[in-house]
């Protein structure tokens, strides 16, 4: 088996040594985003946690779909915050983005700090045909 590195304009470049998402046995691999913008590749949002929530999830959103996935293929998701007291405006923008669907195991975190200041960072690994 190979590992297809997924790469879309639609989310923002990699800011470092990684891809957007690797598909592998038939899972895809996202790596974490934050609220990067996919045009210029500044933070939107000014803080706000629910505007960066959402725009991390469209930029995981359109890496999935790059991969061939969608949003009812997440099996696991991991959350990574800046301040856990954003904890329920987080989650109440995660929650709306899988609505009607079953919604992956996740794990959430606090963290010390996120690339260029994000209050959040998200990942999704999910099933794909490869």
């Amino acid at each position: 088996m190979t590992k297809k590195p997924i790469e879309t304009n639609r989310a923002p470049a990699a800011i470092g040594p990684y891809c957007q998402a690797i598909v592998h046995g038939g899972w895809v691999y996202c790596s974490g985003q934050i609220a990067l913008g996919p045009e210029d590749g500044q933070m939107v949002g000014g803080g706000d946690i629910e505007a960066e929530t959402r725009q991390v999830l469209r930029n995981l959103d359109a890496v999935l779909q790059k991969a061939g996935t969608t949003r009812g293929d997440i099996v696991k998701a991991t959350v990574y915050l800046a301040d856990m007291d954003e904890f329920s405006k987080m989650n109440q923008v995660y929650g709306a983005f899988f609505e009607g669907l079953v919604p992956p195991a996740r794990a959430c975190v606090q963290v010390a700090v996120l690339p260029k200041g994000a209050r959040v960072e998200i990942d999704f690994i999910a099933t794909v045909e490869d």
